[in-house]
């Protein structure tokens, strides 16, 4: 299933302020949240605006280094949930497919590491069906979330 990021926001939880990257699938109501780290948020909200801070992000990093090896991110997969036996959520697992000048791979990846690549190369994102039907909850619950960005910089 096509999947975009549709935002980087911010949840209060009882653990405190915790952000969410928001899945939107192509055709569907719902979206996949995804809850990340702070740094990861930051890293997938300045690769979305294509924000150029100087010195390169380790983001930024493993791209230089993936393209100066001759390699290109072909697509980020959100392939599978783990899930926990203490209760809901769980961890989710990617795939990055990278084309290289000897063949295609897979490497497998956190999904806030691939997404932050995908958000530099405009990579296609896809979440299989498994992922979407495990993960699935209403968009309206994240609409009303901060971005990230507001509570990073402290506007609001």
């Amino acid at each position: 299933m096509n999947a975009e990021i549709d935002a980087v926001r911010v949840a209060g939880t009882q653990q405190g302020p915790v952000p969410v990257l928001v899945l939107a699938v192509d055709g569907e109501d719902d979206v996949v949240p995804i809850f990340i780290g702070f740094e990861e948020a930051a890293s997938i909200a300045r690769g979305l605006e294509a924000e150029d801070i100087g010195r390169p992000m380790t983001h930024d990093l493993l791209l230089d280094v993936m393209e100066e090896l001759g390699g290109r991110l072909d697509r980020v997969v959100v392939t599978e949930i783990e899930t926990r036996e203490d209760g809901p959520g769980g961890t989710y697992i990617a795939d990055l497919h990278v084309n290289t000048p000897r063949d295609s791979v897979v490497i497998d990846a956190r999904p806030s590491d691939s997404l932050a690549l995908a958000a530099r190369t405009n990579a296609p994102i896809e979440v299989t069906e498994g992922v979407f039907e495990s993960g699935r909850d209403d968009r309206e619950k994240f609409d009303e979330l901060d971005d990230i960005r507001d509570v990073t910089t402290g506007e609001q």
